[in-house]
């Protein structure tokens, strides 16, 4: 036993250690093999594509700057692009094994605050550049007004004017190249210009004064906002937002290079553990080579075995037809027609269950799985000159191994299963000879009355069902009041519990959810009745069958004959009383009831 217990011991610590080895191959293999490449190329994308984006951004911007459209749509759109693409960007990159978070949200907060700081200045640029385009465009057509003004005076008064429309023309002319190239001289040749405009201003007629005043005005506009643009074009290049894309560059790609390497250290891993499980393997064929001394060993105690057991089920066989005969013999011989032909039942059932145990035992002595052993043993026989490479090498031989440890659980399996097999038809046997011997013990002539002591006849029904109620694991419970002995026919009372209990069990058949449990009540009522029940928690009488319960060939159950509570209830009128049943529906059990008169035995004359 020690021995047997030390192998097992060891072959669980060898599974244990395989299983081990197998699952941390598996685990490397599982984590070497996400492959994050594909998610760093795609957020590399992301970022080159935004950094397009801030490039058309800026382009946008420098064409709005110099008049070429007057759309200020594409100074937005490029924004909304680059949010979008943001987020995508930010999505991917939370499932990047990111070395240092720190450093990683730090570059990401950069680059928001770089593109906040650069959509402000933006905002600020559209709204003075727009200003200052509406100034520049209007130049023009202010002065075209003063002109019409100059062309409605005579030649005298033209002549004297003359200097003053040369003076808006160079003005405006300034202006324009102002807005082209900004400069503190051009500024300042301006503000002269408006100063001389402003003194002449006042020797002009009334009509003149009015349109030189909004030309000074759109001047002196150009002049204040052509710098403000200017300075917020600056700001808006210096913003840096590509330096912060290529932060987060930098970032990713060292991070796919952290990712690469703990790769690589996955796969020095795998191959070290697959060593091991090579070594391991190894291993358990050398244990299996020495193993085939046992195994012969124990082919020879199972063969040994096999012919002890083929006697002893010889020898029990013949043991049942001799107790078959005699049951037999015994039946013939009873006086009780209805108590034989229960008792004849139950010993049938079991044997049944006896013939079936023997057929077992036998056909699996016949389908022996130690016939295997044979087999395999010819094969390590015909190949003993190069038993280690058969078995390393050829595909059968790579198979011998596991197949000679499946076949020496199975012998041990199959030798247990027939001794369980083996034990179960010895208290068949014993379980038949109680029944014999209840059934000897109440033959006699019918209709007979006699003292019948209700509790012990309950009892003797309780064991001619023994064997059934034991099979199905169906608990009795009994509620047996104080009943005085009373004299009636003991035969007819037995065969109708007997009916009962067994009825009973069955109703119980396919109860899985919860306990099965039978309770057997004995009382009287008012000292003149008799009343025995049989309550079961089984799968209850629907209504429809209460009415015809007890009709002649009436039955719901496949293998029954449909007499046995028919012939019950005959014998219960027979004795002046009445078998009666109560169900509250399908699935809530049912209640047998028998009403006999109490007729004591003291007062039999």
């Amino acid at each position: 036993m020690r021995r047997v217990s030390r192998r097992r011991t060891s072959q669980i610590l060898l599974g244990l250690m395989t299983l081990f080895l197998a699952s941390t191959l598996v685990f490397l293999y599982l984590k070497s093999s996400r492959d994050q490449t594909a998610s760093y190329t795609q957020s590399r994308d992301l970022i080159r594509h935004l950094k397009q984006l801030n490039a058309q951004w800026d382009s946008e911007v420098l064409k709005a700057r110099i008049a070429i459209t007057h759309n200020y749509d594409p100074l937005v759109a490029p924004l909304a692009q680059m949010t979008q693409l943001w987020a995508r960007l930010d999505s991917s990159a939370t499932y990047h094994g990111h070395e240092d978070l720190t450093q990683w949200h730090a570059a990401q907060a950069a680059y928001q605050a770089a593109i906040h700081e650069k959509a402000r200045l933006v905002d600020q640029f559209k709204s003075h550049n727009a200003v200052l385009r509406n100034s520049l465009a209007f130049l023009p057509t202010a002065e075209d007004d003063i002109q019409a003004q100059f062309n409605l005076i005579g030649d005298q008064d033209r002549l004297q004017l003359q200097s003053v429309a040369t003076d808006t023309y160079d003005l405006l002319l300034s202006s324009l190249e102002f807005a082209q190239v900004t400069s503190d001289e051009r500024a300042a040749e301006i503000l002269v210009g408006l100063g001389k405009l402003a003194v002449n201003k006042e020797s002009l007629p009334s009509e003149f004064q009015a349109a030189v005043e909004i030309l000074s005005n759109h001047i002196s506009l150009i002049l204040r906002e052509q710098p403000v643009v200017n300075g917020l074009l600056e700001r808006i290049a210096a913003v840096p937002v590509a330096e912060r894309l290529d932060d987060l560059t930098t970032h990713l790609d060292r991070d796919q290079q952290a990712a690469d390497l703990v790769d690589h250290q996955y796969h020095r891993y795998m191959l070290i553990f697959s060593t091991l499980l090579m070594l391991l393997l190894l291993y358990l064929a050398v244990r299996l080579l020495r193993s085939f001394a046992e195994i012969n060993r124990v082919n020879r105690a199972l063969q040994a075995a096999n012919e002890t057991l083929e006697q002893r089920v010889e020898r029990r066989t013949q043991q049942l037809k001799d107790a078959q005969s005699e049951l037999m013999d015994s039946a013939r011989q009873a006086g009780m027609a209805e108590i034989a032909t229960n008792v004849l039942h139950n010993v049938g059932n079991v044997l049944n269950s006896v013939n079936i145990s023997a057929d077992l035992v036998t056909r699996k002595l016949r389908s022996s799985k130690a016939l295997g052993l044979g087999k395999a043993m010819q094969l390590i026989n015909a190949r003993q000159g190069d038993l280690g490479t058969f078995l390393t090498e050829d595909e059968k031989g790579k198979l011998l191994p596991g197949y000679l440890n499946q076949l020496v659980e199975a012998i041990a399996i199959e030798q247990q299963g027939m001794s369980d097999e083996l034990a179960q038809l010895s208290k068949s046997v014993d379980h038949i000879k109680d029944i014999v011997s209840t059934q000897q013990s109440y033959a006699g002539a019918s209709k007979l009355l006699e003292p019948v002591n209700i509790s012990a006849l309950m009892d003797d029904a309780l064991r001619m069902n023994a064997g059934a109620l034991s099979r199905h694991h169906v608990t009795v419970v009994k509620a047996y009041a104080p009943v005085p002995e009373i004299l009636g026919d003991k035969h007819r009372l037995l065969l109708i519990m007997v009916n009962l209990i067994s009825n009973a069990k069955y109703a119980m058949a396919n109860l899985s959810e919860r306990p099965r449990q039978i309770t057997l009540t004995v009382e009287s009522v008012d000292d003149q009745t008799l009343k025995i029940s049989v309550k079961d928690d089984g799968e209850g009488i629907p209504p429809e069958n209460m009415a015809r319960i007890f009709t002649h060939g009436f039955t719901t159950r496949k293998e029954g004959h449909g007499f046995g509570l028919h012939s019950c209830a005959l014998a219960a009128v027979e004795m002046n009383g009445q078998l009666s049943a109560h169900s509250d529906g399908p699935g809530l059990g049912a209640v047998f009831t028998l009403t006999i008169p109490l007729t004591l035995a003291g007062n039999h004359s």
